[in-house]
């Protein structure tokens, strides 16, 4: 990088800063900080939406990933997750948005103490926030890599830099902020992606490679191939049904868009909206990766530095810089949207129940301790961050991949199926032992005693039998031993309607911790 890309990358930066200041103003209670009051357009949240699911690892680890193996990158990620968001866009998006709407909640984990127990929502509260910290700290430490390489900055010092400058912004302005600068960073990567495939494909011509003869190559052999190596069916259906979840709140940053718009109509016109988004984006954004081994040699094992290395070799001063803040661009935008939602769980889910002071926060105090939780995250992803590269979590993609995936499914079961009237019967015990049982499994085809552990596990059963074994758990307990009481049948009543019959028998506003709005 030279002056100009460095011009380019600290513009970006304050332009980052400064729309956090502006949305400081937009914020004046708990409310607004974790779900913009409700006032946030469709089209803003669906966008927010998309963006706050990428981030630099798609530029390392899947990048890696389609060096190696080719288009299964696209058809085991991005379509997946287009379908689960499509899916959960009539299914789960306008029950979300009723969370906040109707029960008048400002996490999306709040509801569960109705829904279930105390103990159900502080099992889930807690193992979301120690997922969220290890799945930060990937990202954190992939969009490190991607400056490191341009820039020569340590790991550690490009941590600190993308971490601190992140805290400002999304701590200032919360929700507000997270939403606007992802549609600022989703017009960036626009300019950076389209770039980006305009330079390959320059490149293949001026190596006398069409388009479409590309894939006849001998170095892409097999790339055009939808499910190889690891990336097989199993794999695929296992994703599918990890990213339903996962993208449709069961991460909880997402579920923040749904319930930041004005209504369930809203909400599920946004979900759709990014749907499409990740049908169509990935695809420009992967082809430089599908033609990466027809221009770079990758200097790691497994791929992770092509695309930088791609990046370095073919594009000008002022657009490498315009990339390079593409990179910034994903992970700022995932990153600060899972700060401010786990700063959601915590103040409002587990701080209460830590202490009684808590309980009566005033609007102020509310305020205030959400922004200091979301510095803490922060800090302790960071943290983390500096670790991913250690034997415990071996590479990034192996933290994306098998950590988040293989454990997001006994979380999210309990929280994403207790909205919907068929698992109505299936409550605390169903829920904590699904939870349980899920992480039980995760640790055994991972870290089984007396087994290798890089033995014979494929990693396709790695991500799918946690979650099997929590949704067969759940259902199942459902039925041996229902427990569904009147008050929780009442909030699931609630969910899933509009009118205002059910919502006066559901006490949920009036248990929430001070600083909850009785009324949007």
């Amino acid at each position: 990088m030279n002056g100009l890309d460095w011009a380019v990358l600290i513009g970006y930066f304050g332009v980052m800063v400064a729309i956090g200041v502006w949305s400081h103003k937009r914020v004046d209670n708990v409310s607004d900080f974790f779900t913009a009051g409700g006032k946030m357009p469709w089209w803003l949240s669906g966008i927010s939406h998309h963006m706050s699911g990428y981030s630099a690892v798609m530029f390392t680890g899947y990048a890696g990933i389609a060096y190696t193996y080719g288009v299964t990158s696209f058809v085991t990620w991005s379509f997946p997750i287009a379908l689960g968001i499509a899916i959960g866009s009539k299914l789960f998006a306008p029950r979300i948005n009723r969370l906040r709407s109707r029960l008048h909640v400002a996490s999306p984990l709040e509801y569960l103490k109705n829904r279930y127990d105390l103990k159900t929502q502080q099992a889930l509260a807690w193992s979301g926030m120690l997922l969220k910290i290890v799945d930060v700290g990937a990202k954190w430490a992939a969009i490190a890599t991607l400056l490191s390489v341009f820039t020569g900055v340590t790991l550690n010092q490009g941590i600190l830099i993308t971490g601190a400058i992140t805290a400002v912004y999304c701590t200032i302005g919360g929700l507000w902020a997270d939403a606007l600068t992802e549609l600022g960073q989703f017009v960036i990567q626009l300019l950076a992606g389209i770039s980006m495939f305009v330079a390959v494909v320059l490149k293949l011509n001026d190596k006398g490679i069409g388009f479409f003869d590309a894939w006849d190559q001998p170095a892409l052999h097999g790339h055009g191939k939808p499910l190889v190596g690891p990336y097989g069916t199993v794999f695929l259906l296992a994703f599918l049904f990890i990213k339903l979840f996962e993208y449709n709140g069961g991460m909880l940053n997402q579920a923040q868009r749904y319930m930041a718009t004005g209504s369930p109509r809203e909400a599920e016109r946004s979900a759709r909206l990014s749907a499409a988004l990740w049908l169509v984006w990935p695809v420009v954004l992967f082809f430089p990766m599908w033609m990466s081994p027809l221009l770079v040699h990758a200097q790691k094992p497994d791929g992770s530095d092509s695309y930088g290395l791609m990046t370095e070799q073919l594009l000008p001063h002022g657009l490498l810089g315009l990339v390079v803040v593409g990179f910034f661009s994903h992970t700022m935008a995932m990153c600060s949207s899972d700060a401010n939602a786990i700063a959601a769980v915590f103040t409002r889910d587990v701080a209460p129940v830590l202490s009684r002071q808590a309980r009566s926060w005033t609007e102020r105090s509310g305020l205030i301790a959400a922004r200091v939780t979301t510095v803490v995250f922060l800090g302790l992803s960071m943290a983390v961050a500096t670790q991913v590269n250690s034997p415990t979590f071996k590479d990034i993609i192996t933290v994306v991949i098998k950590w988040v995936a293989g454990l997001m499914g006994p979380i999210a079961i309990p929280m994403m199926l207790g909205l919907l009237r068929p698992f109505r019967r299936s409550g605390p015990t169903a829920a904590l032992v699904s939870w349980s049982m899920g992480l039980l499994a995760f640790w055994l085809v991972n870290y089984p005693i007396n087994w290798n552990v890089d033995g014979g596990v494929p990693l396709q059963y790695q991500v799918s039998i946690p979650l099997a074994v929590s949704l067969v758990l759940y259902i199942l307990i459902g039925y041996l031993k229902p427990e569904d009481t009147p008050e929780r049948l009442a909030v699931i009543e609630t969910v899933n309607t509009d009118g205002d019959s059910t919502a006066a028998t559901v006490p949920v506003a009036a248990q929430a911790p001070a600083g909850t709005p009785a009324q949007d």
